[in-house]
Protein backbone atom coordinates (compact mmCIF):
# COMPACT_ATOMS: atom_id res chain seq x y z
CA UNK A 1 0.00 0.00 0.00
CA UNK A 2 2.63 2.16 0.97
CA UNK A 3 4.72 1.99 -2.58
CA UNK A 4 0.91 2.32 -4.23
CA UNK A 5 0.22 5.77 -2.16
CA UNK A 6 3.99 6.89 -3.33
CA UNK A 7 3.34 6.26 -6.80
CA UNK A 8 0.24 8.15 -6.39
CA UNK A 9 1.74 10.85 -4.61
CA UNK A 10 4.67 11.31 -7.38
CA UNK A 11 1.31 11.09 -10.28
CA UNK A 12 0.12 14.49 -8.34
CA UNK A 13 3.38 16.13 -9.60
CA UNK A 14 3.38 15.04 -13.11
CA UNK A 15 -0.56 16.56 -13.44
CA UNK A 16 1.11 20.02 -13.94
CA UNK A 17 1.18 21.96 -17.01
CA UNK A 18 -0.54 18.82 -18.84
CA UNK A 19 -2.60 20.30 -21.39
CA UNK A 20 -6.43 19.08 -21.84
CA UNK A 21 -9.03 20.03 -24.09
CA UNK A 22 -12.69 20.32 -22.94
CA UNK A 23 -15.67 20.38 -25.09
CA UNK A 24 -18.09 21.26 -22.44
CA UNK A 25 -21.67 22.51 -22.01
CA UNK A 26 -20.76 25.72 -19.99
CA UNK A 27 -22.97 26.58 -17.10
CA UNK A 28 -23.68 29.68 -14.67
CA UNK A 29 -23.62 28.34 -10.71
CA UNK A 30 -24.56 31.88 -8.54
CA UNK A 31 -25.02 31.56 -5.16
CA UNK A 32 -27.10 34.18 -2.96
CA UNK A 33 -27.05 34.15 0.67
CA UNK A 34 -29.33 35.79 2.85
CA UNK A 35 -29.74 36.40 6.36
CA UNK A 36 -33.45 34.97 7.96
CA UNK A 37 -35.33 38.60 8.64
CA UNK A 38 -39.06 37.66 9.43
CA UNK A 39 -41.85 35.86 7.94
CA UNK A 40 -43.70 38.05 5.21
CA UNK A 41 -47.04 39.24 5.95
CA UNK A 42 -47.89 38.28 2.32
CA UNK A 43 -47.39 34.49 2.46
CA UNK A 44 -45.90 32.34 4.83
CA UNK A 45 -42.56 32.56 3.55
CA UNK A 46 -39.25 34.15 4.58
CA UNK A 47 -37.67 37.14 4.02
CA UNK A 48 -34.07 37.32 3.35
CA UNK A 49 -31.61 40.16 3.93
CA UNK A 50 -29.17 39.19 1.35
CA UNK A 51 -25.81 39.48 2.27
CA UNK A 52 -23.70 37.98 -0.66
CA UNK A 53 -24.05 37.02 -4.23
CA UNK A 54 -21.19 34.82 -6.16
CA UNK A 55 -20.79 33.72 -9.06
CA UNK A 56 -18.60 30.20 -10.43
CA UNK A 57 -18.16 27.60 -13.36
CA UNK A 58 -20.84 25.51 -13.16
CA UNK A 59 -21.56 22.25 -14.92
CA UNK A 60 -18.74 21.42 -17.86
CA UNK A 61 -17.09 24.87 -16.87
CA UNK A 62 -16.66 23.12 -13.47
CA UNK A 63 -14.54 20.45 -14.82
CA UNK A 64 -12.44 23.10 -16.69
CA UNK A 65 -12.02 25.02 -13.41
CA UNK A 66 -11.04 21.78 -11.79
CA UNK A 67 -8.42 20.87 -14.19
CA UNK A 68 -6.90 24.49 -14.02
CA UNK A 69 -6.90 23.87 -10.05
CA UNK A 70 -5.18 21.07 -10.28
CA UNK A 71 -2.12 22.25 -12.93
CA UNK A 72 -3.28 21.41 -16.01
CA UNK A 73 -4.02 23.65 -18.99
CA UNK A 74 -7.23 23.32 -20.21
CA UNK A 75 -8.24 24.49 -23.12
CA UNK A 76 -12.46 25.25 -22.95
CA UNK A 77 -14.78 24.96 -26.22
CA UNK A 78 -18.13 25.61 -25.81
CA UNK A 79 -20.73 28.75 -26.26
CA UNK A 80 -22.36 30.93 -24.34
CA UNK A 81 -25.13 33.54 -24.39
CA UNK A 82 -24.58 37.21 -25.07
CA UNK A 83 -25.10 37.86 -21.29
CA UNK A 84 -23.80 38.71 -17.98
CA UNK A 85 -23.97 34.98 -16.80
CA UNK A 86 -21.58 34.33 -20.42
CA UNK A 87 -19.56 37.65 -20.15
CA UNK A 88 -18.34 36.20 -16.40
CA UNK A 89 -17.74 32.97 -17.03
CA UNK A 90 -14.94 34.18 -20.10
CA UNK A 91 -13.61 36.96 -18.10
CA UNK A 92 -13.15 34.47 -14.79
CA UNK A 93 -11.17 32.29 -17.19
CA UNK A 94 -9.36 34.91 -18.98
CA UNK A 95 -8.41 36.04 -15.61
CA UNK A 96 -7.12 32.69 -14.67
CA UNK A 97 -4.62 32.52 -17.80
CA UNK A 98 -6.84 30.17 -20.00
CA UNK A 99 -6.97 30.60 -23.84
CA UNK A 100 -10.88 31.37 -24.50
CA UNK A 101 -10.68 31.55 -28.23
CA UNK A 102 -12.70 28.02 -28.04
CA UNK A 103 -15.72 29.78 -26.41
CA UNK A 104 -18.11 31.67 -29.09
CA UNK A 105 -20.90 33.47 -27.92
CA UNK A 106 -24.12 33.06 -29.71
CA UNK A 107 -26.60 35.42 -30.56
CA UNK A 108 -29.85 34.66 -28.75
CA UNK A 109 -28.87 31.60 -26.92
CA UNK A 110 -28.98 32.49 -23.20
CA UNK A 111 -26.25 31.01 -21.31
CA UNK A 112 -27.70 28.14 -19.14
CA UNK A 113 -27.57 29.38 -15.32
CA UNK A 114 -28.34 27.89 -11.75
CA UNK A 115 -29.29 29.97 -8.90
CA UNK A 116 -29.18 28.65 -5.62
CA UNK A 117 -30.60 30.65 -2.45
CA UNK A 118 -29.24 29.81 1.12
CA UNK A 119 -30.92 31.30 3.89
CA UNK A 120 -30.01 30.90 7.92
CA UNK A 121 -29.97 32.60 11.11
CA UNK A 122 -26.72 35.59 12.09
CA UNK A 123 -23.69 33.64 12.55
CA UNK A 124 -26.12 30.01 11.89
CA UNK A 125 -25.46 27.41 9.09
CA UNK A 126 -26.79 28.30 5.52
CA UNK A 127 -29.29 26.13 4.57
CA UNK A 128 -30.09 25.82 0.52
CA UNK A 129 -33.95 26.85 0.58
CA UNK A 130 -34.65 26.99 -3.51
CA UNK A 131 -32.92 26.53 -7.09
CA UNK A 132 -33.85 28.87 -9.84
CA UNK A 133 -32.42 27.25 -13.66
CA UNK A 134 -32.88 29.40 -16.61
CA UNK A 135 -30.87 28.91 -20.05
CA UNK A 136 -31.47 27.62 -23.57
CA UNK A 137 -30.77 24.58 -25.53
CA UNK A 138 -28.38 24.69 -28.18
CA UNK A 139 -29.44 24.83 -31.97
CA UNK A 140 -27.34 26.57 -34.00
CA UNK A 141 -25.66 24.71 -36.86
CA UNK A 142 -23.40 27.42 -38.05
CA UNK A 143 -21.80 28.01 -35.03
CA UNK A 144 -21.72 23.97 -34.71
CA UNK A 145 -19.59 23.81 -37.36
CA UNK A 146 -17.01 26.35 -36.04
CA UNK A 147 -16.89 24.31 -32.68
CA UNK A 148 -15.92 21.73 -34.99
CA UNK A 149 -13.38 23.05 -36.38
CA UNK A 150 -11.80 24.61 -33.23
CA UNK A 151 -12.15 20.87 -32.07
CA UNK A 152 -10.05 19.29 -34.66
CA UNK A 153 -7.63 22.11 -34.58
CA UNK A 154 -7.02 21.99 -30.27
CA UNK A 155 -6.86 17.80 -30.36
CA UNK A 156 -3.59 18.03 -32.89
CA UNK A 157 -1.48 19.25 -29.85
CA UNK A 158 -3.49 17.76 -26.09
CA UNK A 159 -2.66 15.83 -23.77
CA UNK A 160 -6.14 14.46 -23.05
CA UNK A 161 -9.95 15.03 -24.37
CA UNK A 162 -12.40 15.26 -21.79
CA UNK A 163 -16.01 15.80 -22.95
CA UNK A 164 -18.46 17.17 -20.40
CA UNK A 165 -22.27 16.91 -21.58
CA UNK A 166 -24.81 18.26 -19.18
CA UNK A 167 -27.71 18.08 -21.90
CA UNK A 168 -28.07 21.33 -23.46
CA UNK A 169 -27.73 20.62 -26.82
CA UNK A 170 -24.27 21.65 -27.78
CA UNK A 171 -22.26 18.04 -27.34
CA UNK A 172 -23.83 15.19 -29.98
CA UNK A 173 -22.35 11.76 -30.39
CA UNK A 174 -22.53 12.81 -34.89
CA UNK A 175 -19.65 16.11 -33.36
CA UNK A 176 -17.79 13.81 -31.23
CA UNK A 177 -17.68 10.88 -33.82
CA UNK A 178 -16.39 13.77 -36.50
CA UNK A 179 -13.29 14.73 -33.74
CA UNK A 180 -12.45 12.15 -31.75
CA UNK A 181 -8.85 10.87 -32.09
CA UNK A 182 -7.37 7.55 -30.87
CA UNK A 183 -3.88 8.23 -29.69
CA UNK A 184 -5.06 10.27 -26.59
CA UNK A 185 -7.04 9.67 -24.30
CA UNK A 186 -10.63 10.89 -24.06
CA UNK A 187 -13.28 10.54 -21.20
CA UNK A 188 -16.75 11.66 -20.89
CA UNK A 189 -19.42 12.45 -18.31
CA UNK A 190 -22.91 12.76 -19.65
CA UNK A 191 -25.63 13.44 -17.28
CA UNK A 192 -28.30 12.34 -19.58
CA UNK A 193 -27.16 10.18 -22.67
CA UNK A 194 -24.06 8.22 -21.97
CA UNK A 195 -25.64 5.22 -24.13
CA UNK A 196 -25.04 7.24 -27.19
CA UNK A 197 -21.18 7.92 -27.24
CA UNK A 198 -19.45 4.62 -28.02
CA UNK A 199 -15.77 3.96 -28.53
CA UNK A 200 -14.41 6.90 -26.10
CA UNK A 201 -11.95 6.01 -23.50
CA UNK A 202 -13.45 5.76 -20.51
CA UNK A 203 -16.40 7.51 -18.74
CA UNK A 204 -17.74 8.59 -15.25
CA UNK A 205 -21.14 7.94 -14.46
CA UNK A 206 -22.55 8.20 -11.18
CA UNK A 207 -24.30 4.63 -10.27
CA UNK A 208 -27.99 6.20 -10.77
CA UNK A 209 -27.16 7.36 -14.25
CA UNK A 210 -25.84 3.43 -15.19
CA UNK A 211 -29.13 2.53 -13.93
CA UNK A 212 -31.31 4.78 -15.58
CA UNK A 213 -29.16 3.78 -18.96
CA UNK A 214 -29.76 0.40 -18.86
CA UNK A 215 -33.74 0.27 -16.97
CA UNK A 216 -32.46 -1.40 -13.73
CA UNK A 217 -32.11 -0.88 -9.85
CA UNK A 218 -28.77 -1.66 -8.32
CA UNK A 219 -28.84 -0.38 -4.85
CA UNK A 220 -26.80 -2.28 -2.28
CA UNK A 221 -26.42 -5.49 -4.97
CA UNK A 222 -22.86 -6.09 -5.35
CA UNK A 223 -23.39 -9.06 -7.89
CA UNK A 224 -26.28 -6.00 -10.13
CA UNK A 225 -23.42 -3.64 -9.61
CA UNK A 226 -20.52 -5.68 -11.42
CA UNK A 227 -23.28 -7.03 -14.03
CA UNK A 228 -23.97 -3.34 -14.92
CA UNK A 229 -20.83 -2.09 -15.35
CA UNK A 230 -19.42 -4.95 -17.12
CA UNK A 231 -22.43 -4.76 -19.53
CA UNK A 232 -22.29 -0.62 -19.97
CA UNK A 233 -18.35 -1.00 -20.50
CA UNK A 234 -19.01 -3.88 -23.00
CA UNK A 235 -22.02 -2.12 -24.88
CA UNK A 236 -19.92 1.62 -25.28
CA UNK A 237 -17.18 -0.51 -26.56
CA UNK A 238 -14.86 1.67 -23.92
CA UNK A 239 -11.28 0.41 -22.21
CA UNK A 240 -13.03 1.28 -18.69
CA UNK A 241 -15.81 2.31 -16.72
CA UNK A 242 -15.42 4.39 -13.37
CA UNK A 243 -18.82 4.03 -11.66
CA UNK A 244 -18.96 6.94 -8.58
CA UNK A 245 -21.36 5.93 -6.17
CA UNK A 246 -21.69 8.79 -3.45
CA UNK A 247 -20.85 7.24 0.34
CA UNK A 248 -19.84 3.87 -1.40
CA UNK A 249 -16.94 4.92 -2.97
CA UNK A 250 -16.33 3.54 -6.55
CA UNK A 251 -16.46 0.78 -9.04
CA UNK A 252 -13.86 0.35 -11.70
CA UNK A 253 -14.23 -2.14 -15.09
CA UNK A 254 -11.32 -2.25 -17.32
CA UNK A 255 -11.79 -4.27 -20.31
CA UNK A 256 -10.32 -8.16 -19.77
CA UNK A 257 -10.22 -7.30 -16.07
CA UNK A 258 -12.03 -8.10 -13.01
CA UNK A 259 -14.19 -5.30 -11.40
CA UNK A 260 -12.50 -3.55 -8.53
CA UNK A 261 -14.11 -1.77 -5.81
CA UNK A 262 -12.72 1.57 -4.00
CA UNK A 263 -13.87 2.92 -0.70
CA UNK A 264 -14.71 6.61 0.24
CA UNK A 265 -12.13 8.43 0.68
CA UNK A 266 -12.21 10.79 3.93
CA UNK A 267 -15.50 10.84 6.01
CA UNK A 268 -19.09 9.68 4.33
CA UNK A 269 -20.75 12.24 6.26
CA UNK A 270 -20.27 14.93 2.87
CA UNK A 271 -20.89 18.21 3.43
CA UNK A 272 -21.93 19.44 0.01
CA UNK A 273 -22.25 17.12 -3.43
CA UNK A 274 -22.69 20.09 -6.25
CA UNK A 275 -20.18 19.64 -8.53
CA UNK A 276 -18.11 16.96 -7.38
CA UNK A 277 -18.91 15.03 -10.32
CA UNK A 278 -16.83 17.26 -11.87
CA UNK A 279 -14.16 16.95 -10.07
CA UNK A 280 -13.56 13.43 -10.29
CA UNK A 281 -13.18 13.23 -13.92
CA UNK A 282 -11.28 16.02 -14.01
CA UNK A 283 -8.63 14.20 -11.91
CA UNK A 284 -9.31 10.78 -13.45
CA UNK A 285 -8.73 12.96 -16.85
CA UNK A 286 -5.57 14.67 -16.06
CA UNK A 287 -3.95 11.49 -14.47
CA UNK A 288 -5.01 9.88 -17.70
CA UNK A 289 -2.78 12.21 -19.53
CA UNK A 290 0.16 12.07 -17.42
CA UNK A 291 0.79 8.47 -18.05
CA UNK A 292 -0.97 7.22 -15.49
CA UNK A 293 -3.62 3.24 -15.39
CA UNK A 294 -7.06 3.50 -15.48
CA UNK A 295 -6.99 2.42 -11.71
CA UNK A 296 -4.21 4.57 -10.53
CA UNK A 297 -6.25 7.53 -12.64
CA UNK A 298 -9.46 6.09 -10.96
CA UNK A 299 -7.49 6.04 -6.88
CA UNK A 300 -6.69 9.69 -7.47
CA UNK A 301 -10.21 10.71 -8.64
CA UNK A 302 -11.66 9.37 -5.77
CA UNK A 303 -9.51 11.51 -3.41
CA UNK A 304 -9.71 14.51 -5.34
CA UNK A 305 -13.83 13.76 -4.78
CA UNK A 306 -13.41 13.28 -0.95
CA UNK A 307 -12.17 16.90 -0.87
CA UNK A 308 -14.60 18.42 -2.66
CA UNK A 309 -17.76 17.13 -1.22
CA UNK A 310 -16.29 19.03 2.31
CA UNK A 311 -16.67 21.98 0.77
CA UNK A 312 -19.70 24.11 0.30
CA UNK A 313 -21.17 25.01 -2.77
CA UNK A 314 -19.19 24.32 -6.52
CA UNK A 315 -15.49 23.77 -5.60
CA UNK A 316 -12.28 22.49 -7.07
CA UNK A 317 -9.71 20.51 -5.83
CA UNK A 318 -5.76 21.59 -5.80
CA UNK A 319 -2.92 19.65 -6.16
CA UNK A 320 -1.59 20.88 -2.27
CA UNK A 321 -5.48 19.49 -1.36
CA UNK A 322 -4.29 16.26 -2.80
CA UNK A 323 -0.95 15.55 -1.93
CA UNK A 324 -1.76 16.43 1.25
CA UNK A 325 -4.54 14.12 2.16
CA UNK A 326 -2.72 10.79 -0.05
CA UNK A 327 0.20 11.83 2.37
CA UNK A 328 -1.81 11.59 5.45
CA UNK A 329 -2.95 8.28 4.49
CA UNK A 330 0.38 7.25 4.11
CA UNK A 331 0.83 8.36 7.64
CA UNK A 332 -1.98 6.51 8.87
CA UNK A 333 -1.20 3.13 7.20
CA UNK A 334 2.25 3.23 8.65
CA UNK A 335 1.03 3.44 12.52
Amino acid sequence: METSLNTLEHLVKQLQGKRVVVLADLVADIFLYGEISRISREAPVLILNQKDKRQVPGGGANAIHNVWALGGIPYPIGVVGEDSEGDRLIRHFSDLGMDVSGIEKVPGYQTPTKMRILAGMPHGYLQQVVRVDWGSTFHDQPVLKKIQKKLKTALVTTDAFLISDYGYGLITPELVSHVLVKHIPTTLDSRFAIQNFVGITASTPNESEVEASLGIKIGNDMEMLNKAGQKMRSRLNQDALLITRGKDGMALFERGKKPVHIPVSGSDEVTDVTGAGDTVIATFTLALSAGASFLQAAQLANYAGGIVVMKHGTATVSQEELQSVIRKDMLDHKK
